[in-house]
């Protein structure tokens, strides 16, 4: 806000961003280039039309004359029958190359003075063409003699009313004497004086919260409508979308604020709920449907779904005014939310922040039955959906950690609480100081209000990929990590400050003595005093204690096949070791003689008794990150991985997991989670009454981000990236060395220079593939015109230290500019949990293959300061074409066209890969511990099986139910599963098998990950 004529930071950041899009536009047109040195055809990519003769050549190929057009224009639905008419602006420039011996030799090239033309249109049903001598005498007049154009207006009536299609076209010639370019550039058309009726956005159905209306379309461009009854073509398509606020009601906000929930939530909670109450009342009951209905005349299909969506809404309320009445009358689960709240006080003291928003609140009241019915709320899924960036991180966590605070207070005084997994090959390392951070703050809370059982702790499960499965004494084979590896332990540093002082001093440590890879913070004034903090990054030290929370990677679900102390996770380990910081033992292996896996346990046989009932090891939680994300194979497989994991928790503990999601989709969503986990789906909060509008969000006029959208033409889009990019840094650049006369032309106040030099100065080029992404990082380093840029990559592939590396340059980036990074070419990792205040503007290089990905990756710059997001159009492909048509609405309701999400879990071939695990995880989770014997061979297996009974049929019936597929129209995935086992079966019992291990048994092993979906094939020179 301007206060006193003083401008704001937020305006400062809002006319910055409005002067780099000129400024990038401008290097995309020519605009304010006197001469060039080279062709002007290769150089611009923004308002150019390439002559028709040219693009007649290629007339077979649409793609062709969408990369270089000859015409731009504007399609309109006019509102009266015909003749039409209307008056027709052209603007357009030429640029023309002097001879050899002219008075600039080493800039040859010259832009001509703008043509401006009013050309008048009178057309009928029949169309016609206007305006070519006006226009050929205006470019001769400005020294481009040959050039032509013309208006050229078509009639078409197949969507059976008439539409007009107003065109300018290039009729120049390609080649003619003394005409050196058949390029116009800098063009624009602008059609004033005819009435017209808005189209319905064909690409979307009705729907009570949407305006469908599109004023008009553009052709090889965008169309602003600067004044009512005005149409004027535009080179980009600008969408500023603005931040939300987060109370829409008319009474007075609750204090939703840690401190206050920590000492007396009711009354505040019971405000939130009566307002509640009173906006769906006022909103959502029948009276105000049928004011709707009438005042914007709903079809009956809208008024069913407004029908519909209001008895979830009212559904909504009830499970809120239940999650009030049980904090009123359940002290535990009262005093497990007042600790939650003053832990998340505790972990957010210092970082600007000390409320909850009301959705976030909305929700935890909403999902907290399940501590008190934890059978019964098993059967929901609840999806926390909003806005990326808008808190639902927080969210979960507040959950996770009042989930965690009841279990101590209801005699679960170890084990885990909940698996977190993120659906991602590299766990975001933010994501992971985010859980640190909020369990630092419990375990604070935990020792002050004297709660007992062990610390509240943090594990980080992700595997090889990024941290040790194990560490060994002395490497045996490849892979193998010691404690002398190379780069061990500083490399496996996770954390990226300590939890519970914020100090950036951690060092990583390995206690020989405690077999453990530590992180420790040597800050004086931290409350752990150096010892190792209670984070576990090693997958068998997670097994051994098994944190309270465990956050990884979707793909480690696979090693329940494989590692039986994965049992764990899921349920309850063997023993406990009697030596002091061996922790759990799980079955006996050659390496672990009595079970510890602490190499070399001199511990002996006899082992403790668990301290604890076996059956609460089971988690109470399992939070699933970025549900959209699992789809296609990945979904397809996790889906029986997920009836796996709740088979053994079943069988081990007697309960169900509840499950927790987070998406920032909703389309299909039910029918996903029905696939996926054999449940129904729920989702907070439900959508409000009109599109941006609910009760616990409406927007605001503050900037959030500028999609631009770019249509290049005549050039690669390698080119234009790196053109944006260059012109991007050019502008910071120039921020850094000429302040004063950048602010003059921004209109920004000097005093804010630093700001946007550490807001802007870092670009982010989003590519959807791996090549993309390295492609633009090598393109950049060698055509650019600045010196110096400095780029960095993140993607799946980049070292794990690496990574962590780089995200703190760019928290705390080098006080010389010059020495910053100054371009991020990123994949999807960066979409995921990589939250990055200095990240504000974006190029991406086409569009994502899903809108999903779309809504997710231009989520991580603008997140507290106006970005800017260029999205540049593979414009020769259909999709990318079509979405650069409505590129307005594809921003402003992109939950619309989110396609849902392809998914099933009768795949035969799914079937075929995770049959193995599933039977290999029954054997090591259940048969062995119930045998008190070691099966992890064929030949003790096969001597178990004998004595218990087992058949191949019991066992295809048991895999058959463990997937819920029982019913008749599974019969040949049944068939499926017994012809797979009698194999297995047959192998088994085989005395000349060469199989080791029962991992081996069988058509093929269990995967080795939740991705080995594919079929790998050799590569060769």
């Amino acid at each position: 806000m301007n206060v006193n004529g003083v401008e704001s930071q937020e305006q400062a950041c809002e006319a910055f961003v409005a002067w780099l899009d000129r400024r990038v536009v401008a290097a995309g047109r020519g605009d304010g280039l006197a001469r060039l040195e080279v062709a002007p055809s290769g150089t611009f990519w923004l308002g150019r039309i390439a002559c028709e003769d040219e693009v007649r050549k290629g007339a077979a190929d649409e793609r062709l004359e969408r990369l270089d057009p000859c015409a731009i224009g504007i399609r309109l639905r006019p509102a009266v029958a015909p003749s039409w008419s209307m008056t027709v602006t052209v603007r357009a420039r030429a640029w023309v190359k002097d001879p050899k011996d002219g008075s600039h030799p080493e800039q040859r090239w010259w832009r001509s003075d703008l043509v401006e033309e009013v050309v008048s249109v009178l057309v009928d049903a029949g169309g016609g063409s206007f305006g070519g001598k006006q226009l050929t005498d205006a470019f001769a007049a400005v020294g481009a003699p040959g050039l032509a154009a013309e208006v050229r207006v078509e009639v078409e009536d197949w969507h059976r009313e008439a539409e007009l299609v107003v065109q300018l076209v290039n009729t120049s010639p390609e080649k003619a004497p003394g005409l050196t370019d058949s390029h116009l550039y800098e063009t624009q058309l602008e059609v004033a004086g005819l009435t017209t009726t808005p189209f319905q956005l064909e690409a979307l159905p009705d729907s009570f919260r949407y305006d469908r209306d599109v004023p008009a379309y553009g052709i090889n461009v965008g169309v602003d409508v600067p004044e009512p009854g005005v149409f004027r073509t535009t080179d980009t398509v600008d969408v500023q979308t603005c931040r939300p606020a987060y109370w829409n009601s008319t009474s007075t906000p609750p204090d939703l604020s840690f401190l206050a929930l920590a000492c007396d939530p009711l009354p505040e909670l019971t405000a939130l709920v009566d307002a509640l109450a009173a906006y769906d009342e006022a909103h959502w009951s029948q009276g105000a449907l049928d004011d709707r209905q009438t005042a914007e005349r709903w079809t009956a299909s809208m008024r069913a779904e407004a029908d519909k969506s209001a008895q979830d809404v009212f559904d909504e309320l009830d499970r809120l005014r239940t999650g009030v009445e049980l904090l009123r009358t359940r002290p535990t689960i009262l005093r497990a939310f007042q600790l939650m709240n003053k832990a998340i006080a505790r972990s957010a003291e210092g970082r600007g922040y000390a409320t909850w928003r009301p959705f976030q609140v909305g929700f935890l009241l909403s999902a907290i039955r399940f501590l008190a019915e934890p059978d019964d709320e098993a059967r929901f899924v609840d999806t926390v959906w909003f806005a990326t960036g808008g808190g639902k991180t927080e969210t979960y966590l507040g959950l996770l950690l009042t989930a965690a605070f009841h279990d101590r207070l209801t005699g679960k005084l170890m084990g885990v609480t909940a698996w977190s997994r993120f659906p991602l090959r590299l766990l975001s390392l933010q994501q992971t100081q985010r859980f640190a951070d909020a369990l630092a703050g419990a375990e604070m809370v935990r020792r002050e209000e004297n709660v007992g059982g062990t610390p509240f702790s943090l594990g980080f499960l992700v595997g090889q990929a990024g941290t040790p499965n194990k560490i060994v004494p002395k490497a045996e084979k490849d892979g193998d990590i010691t404690p002398d590896s190379p780069g061990l332990p500083d490399k496996y540093q996770v954390l990226l400050q300590c939890p519970f002082c914020r100090a950036d001093n951690l060092t990583m440590h390995f206690n020989r003595e405690r077999w453990k890879l530590e992180h420790r913070c040597t800050s004086t004034t931290c409350p752990t005093k150096g010892q190792a903090l209670p984070m576990y990054v090693v997958d068998q030290e997670i097994f051994r204690f098994l944190p309270t929370v465990v956050v990884g990677t979707l793909d480690k679900a696979a090693s329940i096949g494989m590692q039986q102390a994965m049992r764990g996770l899921v349920g309850p380990p063997q023993k406990l070791c009697p030596v002091p910081w061996h922790g759990f033992t799980y079955a006996e292996r050659s390496a672990a003689p009595n079970g510890c896996l602490v190499p070399s346990c001199q511990g002996g046989k006899v082992l403790k008794d668990l301290p604890m009932d076996p059956k609460r090891y089971g988690p109470s939680l399992r939070l699933q990150d970025e549900l959209h994300l699992l789809r296609d194979s990945l979904g397809a497989v996790d889906s029986h991985y997920e009836s796996l994991l709740d088979h053994l928790q079943h069988e081990l503990c007697g309960t169900r997991v509840k499950i927790v999601a987070s998406s920032a989709t909703l389309t299909g969503y039910d029918r996903q989670i029905d696939v996926l986990y054999q449940r129904e789906g729920r989702v907070f909060p439900q959508p409000g009454p009109r599109a941006g509008e609910s009760f616990w969000t409406t927007s605001t006029t503050q900037p959030l981000r500028r999609f631009v959208a770019v249509a290049p033409r005549g050039v690669t889009l390698e080119h234009v990236s790196d053109r944006t990019l260059d012109a991007l840094q050019r502008c910071v650049r120039e921020l850094v060395n000429n302040p004063a006369s950048v602010c003059a032309e921004a209109g920004v106040d000097p005093r804010h220079v630093p700001t946007l030099i550490s807001l802007y100065g870092t670009d982010v080029v989003y590519g959807t593939t791996l090549y993309d992404v390295e492609a633009a990082g090598r393109s950049l380093g060698s055509n650019n015109t600045v010196d110096g840029i400095n780029v960095e990559q993140l993607t799946g592939q980049t070292d794990f230290d690496e990574v962590r590396a780089i995200l703190d340059r760019l928290e705390k980036p080098e006080d010389d500019f010059a020495e910053r990074i100054h371009v991020v070419a990123a994949s999807s990792m960066l979409s995921h949990g990589v939250d990055v205040d200095r990240l504000n503007t974006m190029v991406m290089l086409g569009l994502p293959l899903t809108t999903a990905e779309f809504i997710q990756t231009t989520a991580r710059v603008g997140r507290r300061h106006p970005g800017l997001v260029y999205v540049l159009h593979k414009i020769g492909r259909e999709r990318d074409a079509q979405t650069f048509r409505h590129f307005a609405q594809y921003v402003r309701q992109g939950d619309r066209f989110v396609d849902a999400i392809p998914i099933t879990r009768r795949s035969r071939r799914v079937l075929d890969l995770t049959i193995a695990g599933i039977v290999a995880a029954r054997t090591l989770m259940l048969r062995e511990p119930a045998s008190r014997q070691r099966l992890s061979t064929p030949a003790k297996l096969r001597d178990h099986v004998r004595a218990s009974g087992l058949t191949s049929a019991m066992e295809a019936a048991a895999v058959a139910a463990v997937l819920n597929l029982e019913g008749p129209e599974d019969s040949v995935h049944r068939e499926q599963i017994t012809e797979w086992i009698r194999a297995w079966f047959a192998e088994l019992v085989d005395p000349t098998s060469k199989a080791k291990f029962i991992g081996d048994l069988g058509p093929r092993s269990p995967m080795m990950s939740l991705r080995d979906v594919e079929a790998s094939a050799p590569i060769h020179d």
